[in-house]
């Protein structure tokens, strides 16, 4: 049998970093940088009103109160964008607008709310410091510094950056296409009627939504049956699309299970039982590429039951998605909790346990289980904040003990 860490080996040696992709900024969204930004120039270029307001000499206005106002001249306006050549001298002021650049001479802004908002003379209120209400040249930013370093996911600040760094296009490992198979005659589409013997596709949506959340891009497909032509047609369809396929079913010892046989058709899988619980068969491998120039793709087999699937695809899919999307930290945070109720643990296999976990790092965390830790439950799933990991060796879970604890949400 082989272990967790083996198999999740396995999958992270075949699942490596896509390669980098130039994109527009709004494709970048969510994407990992793949290279390093650096700022073509001073950001900003030039000293830049911070207010709207007046650019004067703060020598010139030190000690203006309301009781004790200072009037100054306004010698002309200066807007935002202006590549005109302005100056100030002693005893006057120039009426200007924020991001606007400072006068030569100038070295702070009066902002207009402490002022009476004159044209040809204006009382100023309060007098401010040298520098302030002033955006400093190369405050943000000096050319040849790097802006965003490779590595860091690209969200609304950082497009943000980006934009004001003239950049319209960006280098980052783009997200992972995947492809999503449920197979079993039983399967049925929420939302239709099921039949006697039916069930309901819980995986297909579940793993959709896992995967979107872990920054890949999905690609759904309606539930498939045991039947090896319809499922070796779906599979070949959906290469031309997929940077992975993921099935859910089909890998039981029963008849009608044809994973194995059609997958194995298609590419190089292989399939092991795993010391895990839930969940016990797993595959992975490649399928297409035998067509001159054709590529081939990596491909990850999970159990059928909901409750397997969800923790099969923490475990192994996850970190390995996280991988393909040239993220550094693949993992989950985990924390180290007290357990509040004993359980039985399979013998040989490692455990993984929905729970709630609660408290604080200063206090220390408690693991209580959600439903029966014996029984693979949806329910309990959608309850948990965390997993619990017990070790193989562990069959008897005590209260008090300590157990490593893989979190959720937070």
């Amino acid at each position: 049998m082989k272990s967790v860490s083996e198999h999740l080996g396995a999958v992270l040696e075949l699942l490596q970093p896509l390669p980098p992709l130039e994109v527009v900024l709004h494709d970048a969204v969510g994407c990992v940088l793949a290279e390093d930004v650096i700022a073509p120039a001073d950001l900003p270029v030039a000293d830049l009103a911070g207010r709207d307001g007046y650019a004067v000499i703060s020598r010139d206005v030190d000690g203006a109160g309301p009781e004790s106002e200072v009037i100054l001249r306004v010698l002309d306006d200066v807007r935002a964008g202006s590549t005109d050549s302005h100056r100030v001298v002693t005893g006057a002021a120039l009426r200007i607008s924020s991001g606007a650049p400072m006068p030569a001479g100038a070295d702070a802004v009066v902002p207009v709310e402490e002022t009476d908002g004159g044209r040809a003379t204006v009382h100023v209120r309060l007098g401010p410091e040298e520098g302030e209400n002033v955006r400093r040249q190369a405050e943000d930013l000096r050319a040849g510094e790097i802006a965003i370093a490779a590595g860091q996911r690209i969200g609304a600040r950082q497009i943000a950056l980006l934009a004001a760094l003239g950049r319209s296009r960006v280098g980052v490992h783009p997200r992972p296409r995947v492809v999503l198979v449920s197979i079993g005659d039983e399967l049925v589409e929420p939302g239709r009627r099921a039949g006697a013997g039916q069930v309901f596709d819980a995986n297909g949506h579940a793993l959709a939504t896992a995967v979107q959340d872990a920054g890949g891009s999905t690609f759904r497909v309606a539930a498939v049956p045991d039947e090896r032509s319809g499922l070796r047609e779906t599979l070949e369809d959906q290469l031309v699309r997929a940077d992975l396929v993921i099935t859910t079913g089909g890998l039981s010892y029963g008849g009608n299970d044809t994973v194995k046989e059609v997958v194995g058709q298609l590419g190089s899988v292989r399939f092991d039982n795993v010391a895990i619980w839930p969940g016990r068969q797993y595959g992975v491998g490649v399928i297409g590429g035998a067509d001159e120039g054709a590529r081939e793709t990596p491909i990850i087999c999970l159990p059928g039951d909901p409750a397997a699937t969800q923790v099969g695809y923490e475990v192994f899919v996850r970190p390995a998605l996280l991988a393909m999307a040239g993220h550094s930290e693949r993992y989950r945070p985990t924390v180290s909790a007290t357990v509040t109720h004993a359980w039985t643990s399979p013998p040989g296999r490692r455990q993984f346990v929905p729970i709630t976990v609660l408290g604080s790092p200063e206090q220390g965390y408690r693991a209580t289980p959600v439903g029966d830790p014996r029984r693979p439950l949806v329910s309990a799933l959608s309850r948990a904040n965390a997993l619990a990991v017990v070790p193989e060796s562990v069959e008897e879970v005590e209260v008090g003990a300590r157990l490593h604890c893989l979190v959720l949400e937070s």
